[in-house]
């Protein structure tokens, strides 16, 4: 290993220590959740087009390592732009961009190396695939950390873009994506990332405020926060219903669960806690994408 990473204020780092660095500077639990509607939507593919998986190993070998490789190199360059605002936001001081572990100028090269060997790869999949990779990294490295984080409360609707293609790359490594399904993934992500991402805004909002980031309870506080949230998850609702082809055990689980992140969000409105709140709008909204897509590959089996 790079001797340079092993050092850190001339003294040797633990591989613990470095492995935690890493972790921090690829956003570990951030990647995995991107990972996994790229699989799902692959899985998807495979059984509506009526082949087998083994059938597309090769391809899906490709396809997971590939946009893994990519989504890493947008998170890096995203550590790398952000590392001013970084510095003042107490959640993310400890990423190694922040404390020195990791030169700047390395972690510029790591997400560009990750990005263009995750891109080339992708292209021997499906030249679709390959191009909704591409809107998702532009979208997220470009369009929201560079352009409208800072600026604009927009920026969630534009992040959430970025979200949303990726069980459209994975469905477009087998068929194109002129399909119901795929199209239905990628409004669910849409809509899904936006009281997840306020949910996070409204929790970290003296961190959010401290750094000047144009987030919505920031710009307009929390009670057009709440409306936004509730509205939003009420959007999800007849999502269930345009995937009857993935069964009605499917679509009765996911109502319900749709049903529970609405009356969770309702409840916003009549608590005196918001933070305390948020953060189980948080939580419900991370089990929620977890349990519904895993849910989608298992009725399929």
């Amino acid at each position: 290993m790079n001797k340079d990473i092993l050092l850190a204020t001339g003294k040797e780092r633990t591989v613990s220590a470095v492995w935690a660095d890493v972790l921090s500077l690829f956003k570990g639990i951030v990647l995995i959740a991107n990972v996994l509607p790229v699989l799902t939507g692959f899985w998807l593919a495979v059984h509506f087009s009526g082949t087998t998986f083994g059938d597309h190993l090769d391809v899906f070998i490709l396809t997971m390592i590939g946009s893994t490789l990519l989504m890493a190199g947008a998170l890096v360059l995203n550590n790398w732009y952000d590392v001013d605002i970084d510095t003042v936001m107490a959640r993310t001081q400890s990423r190694p961009t922040v404390t020195g572990n990791f030169s700047l100028k390395m972690v510029l090269f790591i997400g560009i190396a990750l990005s263009v060997i995750g891109q080339v790869m992708l292209f021997f999949t499906t030249i679709e695939a390959a191009i909704y990779a591409f809107i998702g990294w532009f979208t997220y490295v470009i369009l929201y950390t560079i352009w409208s984080k800072r600026r604009y409360t927009l920026n969630t609707v534009i992040g959430s873009v970025s979200g949303a293609v990726t069980p459209l790359i994975g469905w477009a490594a087998i068929s194109p994506t002129f399909h119901i399904v795929p199209i239905v993934l990628f409004i669910i992500l849409f809509i899904w990332q936006m009281p997840h991402t306020f949910a996070i805004a409204m929790k970290k909002y003296d961190e959010y405020k401290a750094a000047n980031v144009a987030m919505l309870p920031v710009v307009y506080g929390f009670k057009m926060t709440k409306r936004q949230i509730a509205v939003y998850v009420a959007c999800l609702l007849p999502m269930p219903f345009y995937l009857y082809t993935l069964g009605t055990t499917f679509m009765v689980i996911a109502t319900i669960l749709n049903v529970g992140f609405l009356a969770v969000s309702i409840a916003g409105f009549f608590t005196k806690y918001d933070l305390k709140w948020a953060n189980i709008v948080f939580l419900y909204s991370v089990n929620y994408l977890a349990i519904l897509f895993v849910m989608m590959i298992i009725v399929t089996l």
